[in-house]
Order: structure tokens, then C-alpha cells, then sequence
């Protein structure tokens, strides 16, 4: 067994006074890959005439559950793998630097979960009950992207999993409990947001490169090389950019949507951030600034279509 699993009750209680603990365990820089696609579905909805603020916040808390949770599943699984360690970077380190117990963190992700599908028993009342498929799909995938025999964080698909779940996926239930059905502008408008989430996954990956490799894992990272995958994580970038443009054209949104390029000068740093660095360290500003391209576009973007409903 571990060392790290047999922390007393006591030092559990002592950690639990340190509120900074349980809050890096959520991976707060992550959240907003929650937080952004339901703000952005709600805008749209508000943009068709129809807003309930009930439904936005419950949806809202349910998917910052979800993905602290996800993190959580992390956490656990890659301390039970013997990856994680407390020189170990990107992580929260609840388990290995601050002794909480894995148990702890695993009964926490699970309560998570229960409360998340309690706010999607209210979101299916005012709503579909396909909703509840949907959500439990989501939430299986929250939990077998690290756990499971085969997670999907070892394989290719990471990326596409967590771009098209946390953003498709969620930018559109937002959007269709408010108004009760989808459009194919809200499906197309999710689509750059949805790259941006994958973008996140991919610079994690990207950081992880040697260690990944060394633990035998199949990651996008692994598969292009780290250089490559600098490369597709900059043309991610410059599509999700571009994309906005071609609506813009098409009359899928309006023009108040150039409001996006205001954090073009985060992806550029991002990918800046990562060209020559060799230690997981050194990465990590290229990281944070993914999370936070991911962030300002979004909300850029949000504030767009708002506009554009108030005008």
C-alpha cells in the first residue's frame, strides 16, 4: 500500500480547515470549461426570446460539479496508478502533498455526481427527460476518462471527448431547456468554443508528453510529437478564429462577434509558451494560457451574441 493512503483522521480534519486545499482540487483554471459553454447556450436562448434563470443556474452548478468531479476521478485514479507524485505538476495534489485520503477524494467526486443528477431531476421536470441520458452519458464519461480498465485520457480521444461533451454537448442542452429545441446556428456557433475545451485538453497532454509516454499512454501529444503537436494546437487556434469570421459572413452571428479577437493575443502567447521548453515546469504558463484563451473567447463571444440581442 502507498504511504501516502494512511493518513490519520486527524491530519484529514487539519487539511479540511485549509479551504485552498479541496479548492485546487477542483482545478479551479479547468472550471471554466464548464462555465463558458452554459453561459454561452443561455445568450443564445436569451438571443430567441426565452431565459429562465432557474434553469441557467441549476445547469450551471450541475456542470462545475460534473467537471470537479472529473478532476477528482483524475486525482484518485492517477495516485492509484502511481503516476502522481508531489514534485508532480498540473495536479491538485490533495492526496499526495496535503494527505488527504484517496477515499476522501473518490466519496467526493461521487457526492458531486449525486447532487449534479438531483439539479438534472429538477432540469428534466422543466424540460425533456432526455436530458437524463444525456447527462448520465456525460457523467460515465467524466468518470471512465481516467477510471475504468481502458481510460479514455490513454487513448487519442481525449481531446475529442471532453471538446465535444463539454462544449457541443452542454453549449446545446443550455440552450434547449431554455427554448425547447436546438437550432443549427446554436449547433454551429458551439463548434469554436468546442475546439477551444479540446484545446485544453491537447496543452495538458502536450505538457505531459514525456511522462505520458514513459506510463504508456496513447495520447494525441504522443501520437504528432510534441513539436507536431504544437503545430495542431496553434491551427486550433487559428480555426476557431476563422470560424467566427465565416459566420459572421454566413449571417450566423453578428459582427459584435470580432469581439473574439480581443484574446488573440492569449493563443499567441500560448503557443509562444510552449516553443523550446522541455520540462513539465516550464509549460505550465503555455497551459494557463490555453485555459484562459479558452475563457476570454468564450465569454468574448457570449458578450457578443448579447449585444447583438440588445441591439
Amino acid at each position: 500500500m502507498h504511504p501516502d493512503t494512511q493518513t490519520s483522521d486527524s491530519g484529514v480534519r487539519g487539511q479540511g480547515k485549509n479551504w485552498r486545499v479541496w479548492w485546487m482540487l477542483m482545478r479551479p483554471h479547468t472550471l471554466t470549461a464548464a462555465f463558458i459553454p452554459v453561459t454561452l447556450g443561455t445568450v443564445m436562448a436569451l438571443k430567441e426570446g426565452s431565459f429562465h434563470i432557474w434553469l441557467f443556474l441549476a445547469m450551471l452548478l450541475a456542470s462545475l460539479l460534473i467537471q470537479a468531479a472529473t478532476n477528482m476521478f483524475n486525482e484518485y485514479f492517477d495516485f492509484k496508478r502511481g503516476l502522481d507524485n508531489k514534485d508532480s505538476v498540473g495536479i491538485g495534489g490533495a492526496i499526495v502533498r496535503d494527505g488527504v485520503k484517496p477515499s476522501t477524494v473518490l466519496n467526493l467526486a461521487f457526492i458531486f455526481f449525486g447532487i449534479s443528477a438531483l439539479l438534472g431531476v429538477y432540469i428534466c421536470f422543466a424540460s425533456s427527460w432526455w436530458i437524463a441520458l444525456i447527462g448520465t452519458f456525460c457523467m460515465a464519461a467524466g468518470y471512465f476518462y481516467s477510471g475504468g480498465p481502458r481510460p479514455i485520457a490513454y487513448t487519442p480521444f481525449g481531446e475529442l471527448t471532453s471538446g465535444l461533451l463539454m462544449g457541443v454537448v452542454i453549449i446545446l442542452i443550455s440552450f434547449f431547456i431554455q427554448t425547447d429545441a436546438v437550432t443549427m446556428d446554436s449547433f454551429l456557433i458551439s463548434i469554436p468554443v468546442s475546439l477551444l475545451i479540446g484545446a485544453i485538453n491537447l496543452a495538458n497532454n502536450i505538457r505531459d508528453h514525456d511522462g505520458d509516454k514513459l506510463n504508456g499512454r496513447k495520447t494525441l501529444a504522443i501520437l504528432f510529437g510534441q513539436k507536431n503537436a504544437i503545430r495542431f494546437l496553434a491551427f486550433i487556434f487559428t480555426l476557431s478564429y476563422l470560424l467566427v469570421i465565416a459566420f459572421i459572413l454566413f449571417h450566423i452571428t453578428s459582427f459584435w462577434s470580432l469581439l473574439v479577437f480581443l484574446s488573440l493575443p492569449k493563443s499567441i502567447s500560448a503557443i509562444k509558451s510552449f516553443i523550446g521548453k522541455k520540462r513539465p515546469v516550464e509549460m505550465m504558463p503555455a497551459m494557463r494560457a490555453t485555459a484562459q484563451t479558452n475563457t476570454q473567447f468564450g465569454f468574448l463571444l457570449a458578450i457578443g451574441v448579447f449585444i447583438s440581442y440588445l441591439l
